[in-house]
């Protein structure tokens, strides 16, 4: 099994960042959390949301068969149906188990595709690579 780390530089530690500063804001006024510590349930979710999303983001090669996590967020592709990868692009719309920007556009089967973000997008284009040759890369 071969992993590859997602990449997390970028927006989305900015915006953990800004959903952190209510609860800040919240543990300052220590009388209204222990009168009305039901405050923090609604202003917790979003921020642990975040968090796990951002900590369990990841991708392997196993069995010929790329597994992507982030999250609740889970799938797997055979390597052998990817047709095409768009190198250093971003996609906007569809699954996106990833965390910032020009990653991998995979397009598999006839329709499908699926965005991610290894922290090296050569090393795991050139593993897939070695598995099918078949595959077309676009940069």
């Amino acid at each position: 099994m071969k992993k590859f780390k997602a990449n997390k530089k970028g927006f989305v530690v900015y915006i953990i960042i800004a959903a952190l500063l209510p609860l800040i804001i919240l543990f300052i006024d220590k009388e209204a959390i222990l009168d009305n510590y039901f405050i923090l349930i609604p202003a917790l979710l979003p921020v642990l949301l975040l968090i796990w999303i951002y900590l369990d983001t990841r991708y392997y090669i196993k069995n010929n068969q790329l597994y992507y996590k982030s999250a609740f967020l889970k799938g797997k592709i055979d390597i052998h149906k990817i047709e095409e990868i768009i190198i250093g692009k971003t996609l906007w719309v569809g699954t996106k188990p990833a965390l910032t920007g020009k990653g991998l556009i995979i397009k598999y089967n006839k329709y499908d595709e699926l965005y991610i973000a290894p922290k090296s997008n050569t090393e795991l284009v050139n593993e897939l690579v070695s598995i099918n040759p078949n595959i077309r890369l676009v940069e």
